[in-house]
């Protein structure tokens, strides 16, 4: 959606107060998209009043990051139980394997948050971005030389353009934070619009 279509969706809303959103932009697959957000609705936020995110990559963010914490389950469990119990350090196995619960953790509230659009999105997704980019930092930097190709192609391929989508996630929730305080503003200086 361009700043031409954020401004009419804006006005839209402001025009018509007992609206909770207006109309969503439609393409080849906003049928799936609508069949999830009717089974996952905004979060009951009071700025979802004002503004509900309808951006496609978020609304697409929920099932992707609720599909990659679903993977992340037999990936933990796999170096759990593969890597040595002991590298150079005690406990090598359950480090990595804790390190990568977490990461599914994170992943899985990025899904949440970003199913129900949440105001609590930005930060879940900037901490999956950095969990994203020191995976990527130490299963190259500790893995053993001959499989430190798989490493840096894993790193390369997944680990970091996924950091960089969660950073962007992060930043298009808090620009659209920044957004609904304006229009929130603006309903202030405007009488009898709530």
């Amino acid at each position: 959606m361009n700043r031409e279509g954020i401004a009419q969706w804006t006005t839209a809303l402001l025009a018509s107060p007992g609206r909770r959103r207006p109309a969503k932009p439609s393409g080849p697959d906003e049928g799936l998209v609508e069949k999830l957000d009717t089974l996952v609705p905004p979060a009951a936020e009071p700025e979802n009043t004002v503004l509900t995110d309808i951006a496609r990559a978020v609304r697409w963010t929920g099932p992707l990051f609720a599909l990659f914490s679903v993977i992340m389950l037999p990936w933990t469990i796999y170096v759990g139980a593969s890597l040595p119990a002991r590298e150079v350090s005690p406990n090598y196995d359950a480090a990595w394997a804790g390190f990568d619960f977490l990461l599914l953790a994170a992943l899985a509230c990025t899904a949440y948050f970003a199913f129900r659009r949440s105001r609590y999105l930005s930060s879940a997704a900037a901490a999956t971005a950095t969990l994203l980019v020191v995976d990527a930092w130490f299963d190259v930097i500790t893995t053993p030389r001959s499989g430190r190709l798989e490493s840096i192609l894993l790193a390369v391929a997944v680990e970091l353009p996924l950091a960089a989508v969660c950073m962007w996630l992060s930043y298009h929730a808090q620009q659209l934070a920044e957004r609904r305080i304006v229009l929130l503003l603006r309903r202030q200086r405007r009488p009898g619009i709530r």
